[in-house]
């Protein structure tokens, strides 16, 4: 995970925001002294809330797992550092921004880390057990039976539980025993301490299978290192520096069908004429069909031809979803999926946040513009030639090649939410008139329709 920017608060949740980095800034920006630690023999008794922090805004990574498919993603919070900030705040601030969304959120998986001194929090027991994994901390040294009990309390309630490395806490070899994951820091650990960690942990599960998860994990050679120990899931920038597939994807004959059907659809072509074209990949057509009838789509009757799709889409629906199906893959890599989650969420995002912005108009050509500020990357091409003769609003040709028109200032929100810079999030949301609460909750909505999105493909 990349640090945060100076001045700013990194990440929270689980090891990404240890005590002692709360104690060193409490130092640097305050003076004034560090809170004693917990007590050994302290329990996880009730505290009153803490308020809730202002203009923090949501961070999103994906989780990959052994197949190298998107699993799920791992959520925390990024916010402006403020002397009186505490690690129990920050979770709470986590967890009331998921929990203020369940709906959105609750497809795919979701890992969520958190600090042992946390879990008494009443945001825990409104999560929804489906698809949750809470990633938990061991960060001060306290009595092992409240958070024996604590476990075994969520795990009646069907959450799953993970814990982070650290061997020396008292509780940790009894919550070992009971999680359901065991995550360690990869990048703050050599080869050695991987091999180690997942050869204690597969020797343990005689009692009950526990899966590996790698976080942070920085490069390539790392990822194999802990697909070769058996990890199950994979978290960190490492598949950010996958080497670009070697084919060019401007030359895919389905992506150049597709482009052109896209061209057709949104101008004057008619019904007979985007039939004719599509009976050139009878193979694109059937896929074509396949997706517009998966539950993504949400139509209460099934589509059986692309003229019936005409009819009932409408063609910028229609144009909407052949945008989508040219980002699919057969086979994808990293790389893929990191491009895939960039036009997917780009494009929603783009479009939730549309509804409140643009009261009373459709937001095909936002979602549109979203999704299409990827296709340069798709096509290995600047934007204006990877647009090319394409019919598209003026709107959107002007967000995605000047930056300008109405468009440009929630495309800017969506580029700075895929790219996570806390600077960038609140400087772009300020000048699109929207506040944190609304990003993140779209942000939401927008990772969970991606991830059902891709679910349906091949």
């Amino acid at each position: 995970m990349l640090g945060a920017p100076m001045g700013q608060c990194p990440p929270c949740g689980g090891h990404f925001f240890g005590e002692a980095m709360f104690e060193s800034l409490r130092k640097l920006f305050s003076g004034d002294p560090a809170p004693a630690k917990m007590a050994k023999s302290s329990s996880l008794t009730s505290a009153p809330l803490e308020p809730a922090l202002p203009d923090a805004f949501l961070q999103r990574e994906v989780v990959f797992d052994r197949r190298n498919r998107l699993a799920g993603h791992l959520f925390s919070l990024q916010f402006h550092y403020e002397p009186s900030h505490s690690r129990r705040q920050c979770d709470q601030a986590l967890l009331d921004t998921l929990n203020a969304s369940t709906d959105a959120w609750n497809t795919g998986q979701v890992f969520i880390p958190i600090a042992a001194r946390s879990l008494n929090l009443p945001a825990i027991d409104r999560l929804r057990p489906a698809n949750t994994a809470l990633l938990i901390d061991l960060d001060v040294d306290c009595d092992p039976q409240p958070l024996v009990s604590r476990f075994d309390e969520l795990h009646g309630r069907g959450l799953r539980l993970g814990l982070f490395r650290n061997p020396r806490h008292p509780a940790f070899a009894a919550l070992i025993a009971r999680s359901d994951l065991a995550a360690l820091n990869v990048a703050a650990s050599d080869g050695i301490t991987v091999r180690d960690f997942s050869a204690a942990i597969r020797a343990g599960e005689k009692q009950k299978p526990v899966l590996l998860f790698g976080s942070d994990i920085e490069t390539l050679d790392d990822h194999r290192l802990c697909h070769q120990w058996h990890f199950e899931y994979f978290h960190g920038p490492f598949a950010a520096s996958a080497p670009p597939r070697k084919e060019d994807a401007g030359s895919d004959p389905n992506k150049v069908l597709l482009l052109h059907l896209m061209r057709l659809v949104q101008g004057d072509a008619e019904n007979a004429e985007i039939a004719e074209a599509m009976k050139q990949d009878p193979l694109l057509a059937f896929r074509i069909l396949r997706y517009l009838n998966s539950p993504a789509l949400g139509l209460n009757h099934p589509i059986d031809s692309l003229s019936q799709a005409l009819i009932i889409l409408g063609r910028q629906r229609l144009t909407r979803w052949l945008a989508v199906l040219l980002f699919s893959v057969r086979e994808p890599d990293f790389g893929d999926w990191l491009l895939v989650e960039s036009a997917l969420t780009r494009g929603r995002l783009m479009e939730v946040l549309g509804e409140s912005c643009f009261p009373g108009q459709a937001t095909d050509s936002l979602f549109l513009t979203g999704i299409f500020s990827c296709l340069d990357r798709l096509l290995r091409r600047p934007m204006a030639e990877a647009l090319g003769d394409m019919p598209l609003a003026p709107g959107v040709r002007d967000a995605l090649i000047a930056r300008s028109g109405p468009y440009a200032p929630l495309l800017a929100v969506a580029e700075a939410a895929d790219a996570f810079h806390l600077t960038a999030m609140a400087d772009t949301a300020a000048t699109a008139g929207i506040d944190a609460t609304r990003v993140n909750r779209a942000l939401l909505a927008a990772t969970a329709w991606a991830s059902e999105v891709t679910e349906h493909w091949e």
